[in-house]
């Protein structure tokens, strides 16, 4: 069914539920409840999970990243709309072709995306989570990539050390004791592995930049969020690999990115 199909009145009525709910687009996504839901009783289902407080995205099941619909199972980190900066500069790095690992891949957005946008890909994914990898299936190997379950770099193929251009690292950063404050979709809906970076916040993104010598080809590319008052910390456990680091943020959507280039001339990680 389409939007179209539901009355006026039945519009009506999921927009003032989700408005009493607190939900501040109620609109928008009463239109996306109702374009993705085949019965009224799937669209009554949908509506009151999303009173619950359940992340629009899980009732949903699938979030939109980059124009395409990312499927995201329950516990799943859902992916942010700012991340589209960093796959958007890893895009630009890339070039036509390149060995992509994704790591801390959750869904799998972020590989997803970007070998939507390359003429030719190798395209690996890890995440520590099993429900995160079991979703990150769905997106990947429709891309045609390969999904691992692990701890970072753990489960991924020897073969790849020293060949891979572009790693995305979307690793959590909330210090340990910030993750009480975020917002309870992320707080309750998701899953801790995915939110809390230690300490600092710190801590995986440390393990991951001494790591990606062994993995990325010359001149390949390391890419990961944090937030401006972890630019400093994050630089220097860049330049401590051996990565040649630098800053690239946008306003705009409140997204602060590090990129570490490992020396050498072009990305030679690609076989044809």
């Amino acid at each position: 069914m389409s939007v179209s199909t539901f009355s006026t009145s039945h519009r009506s009525s999921v927009i003032s539920t989700l408005r009493a709910a607190g939900c501040v687009f109620a609109e928008d996504e009463a239109e996306l409840i109702l374009s993705t839901a085949h019965t009224p009783s799937e669209v009554a289902a949908m509506v009151e999970r999303r009173a619950a407080g359940l992340p629009l995205e899980h009732v949903l099941g699938w979030a939109e990243f980059r124009g395409l619909r990312i499927a995201v199972d329950p516990r799943v980190f859902v992916p942010r709309r700012r991340t589209e900066f960093l796959v958007g500069l890893a895009a630009e790095l890339a070039g036509r072709a390149a060995v992509v690992v994704d790591l801390c891949c959750g869904s799998g957005a972020l590989g997803a995306a970007l070998a939507a946008g390359l003429e030719q890909v190798e395209l690996y994914a890890a995440d520590i989570d099993p429900a995160a990898v079991r979703c990150a299936r769905r997106n990947v190997v429709e891309a045609g990539g390969e999904v691992y379950e692990g701890d970072l770099y753990d489960p991924l193929p020897d073969a790849l050390r020293g060949r891979v251009d572009i790693l995305l690292a979307n690793v959590p950063y909330v210090p340990s004791g910030e993750v009480g404050l975020l917002p309870a979709e992320a707080r309750v809906h998701e899953a801790r592995v995915a939110l809390d970076g230690g300490a600092d916040g710190l801590d995986v993104l440390r393990r991951v930049t001494k790591g990606a010598p062994a993995w990325l080809a010359p001149g390949g590319h390391l890419l990961f969020e944090t937030s401006e008052g972890q630019v400093s910390a994050a630089v220097d456990a860049v330049e401590r690999a051996g990565l040649a680091a630098r800053v690239v943020s946008d306003e705009e959507r409140y997204a602060t990115v590090v990129i570490g280039t490992w020396p050498g001339r072009g990305a030679g990680g690609f076989r044809d």
